[in-house]
């Protein structure tokens, strides 16, 4: 099978850190046309700035980076520093990365590429929040029908939320953007908090990827002890959960997850709920199923996925 055409949309953030060096560590599985950026778990000048430190940590220069949206569409952003730290990639010690932007803007780039490749062969992974990827939909509507699939972290639903009572991060930073997206009739792969907290980095788990021995391995290991400080604090877990990763994994190995086709709608209106992913998991309503919805995985096969992977850069 030839790799998979994939977008990754990020706002790095230690787990997207890890998500995207497992994509460019399996270029047999994925082809990663570019690199587009947001803001989310820190602001835009903090996201485009890791991403370029990421892949230069991989040693994968050439890919394309780019700069997008600096805030959600219609809402104040709101970021994630007491989760990520003020870099966003708190733990490990990596220099300032010296590749540059690729110029252009990441909303510019999405609707180009979508647009001279064949149709049906690009599939969006969007790590962060939605904003660049509604607004290629909403500024060049042409494009949507020409996507293979969006798989997607975001949302949850017998989780709940981890910035409000009901809303996961991504979805509450900017539910317009969530919502455009999931009413594009595209096909939807959504990996939850109620999967992703079942992804646990465990000791053992962490301690075999600084045994890898190299900076890489080094580099994952001390990124996510910074990260689990504060979910292990909250949710009295064994570890932190590696919630981007999912979505590259899925890539190389679906049958890791399993879950559901349903109806995902997203709240738009209410302050109280904003950003809920509102799931139909047990189908009582009549409404057409627009999403795969992960509910579990196999995570020791995860963990065995992610380190032989992550032993190759």
């Amino acid at each position: 099978m030839t790799a998979r055409k994939i977008i990754i949309d990020t706002d790095p953030g230690q787990d997207d850190a890890v998500a995207i060096l497992l994509a460019l560590a399996s270029p047999e599985d994925m082809d990663v046309l570019g690199i587009t950026c947001v803001a989310g778990n820190v602001p835009l000048e903090l996201t485009q700035k890791n991403a370029r430190i990421v892949c230069e940590l991989a040693r994968k220069t050439d890919v394309k980076v780019f700069a997008g949206c600096d805030r959600p569409m219609n809402r104040p952003l709101v970021t994630a520093e007491h989760v990520h730290g003020k870099t966003g990639l708190d733990g490990p010690v990596l220099p300032d990365p010296v590749m540059e932007l690729t110029p252009g803007h990441a909303v510019d780039f999405i609707i180009e590429t979508l647009r001279e490749e064949t149709p049906g062969t690009v599939t969006l992974c969007p790590l962060g929040p939605l904003t660049n990827i509604a607004s290629a939909f909403e500024k060049a509507p042409d494009i949507v029908d020409r996507v293979q699939e969006v798989v997607l972290m975001g949302g949850g639903y017998f989780e709940g939320g981890n910035i409000t009572p009901s809303a996961e991060f991504n979805i509450y930073v900017d539910p317009l953007a969530a919502d455009i997206v999931f009413k594009s009739g595209i096909p939807i792969v959504v990996m939850p908090l109620d999967v992703t907290h079942k992804a646990l980095v465990t000791k053992p788990r962490n301690d075999a990827f600084r045994k890898i021995g190299t900076h890489v391995g080094q580099a994952v290991a001390d990124m996510t002890d910074f990260f689990e400080r504060f979910d292990k604090e909250k949710y009295g877990s064994d570890g932190a959960p590696l919630h981007d990763p999912c979505v590259t994994a899925y890539l190389i190995k679906p049958d890791l997850f399993t879950g559901r086709h349903i109806n995902v709608q997203i709240e738009t209106q209410s302050e109280l709920t904003m950003g809920a992913t509102v799931a139909d998991w047990w189908r009582v309503t009549d409404h057409a199923p627009n999403a795969l919805f992960i509910g579990d995985v196999d995570a020791d096969g995860f963990f065995a996925l992610l380190t032989e992977r992550l032993a190759r850069l």
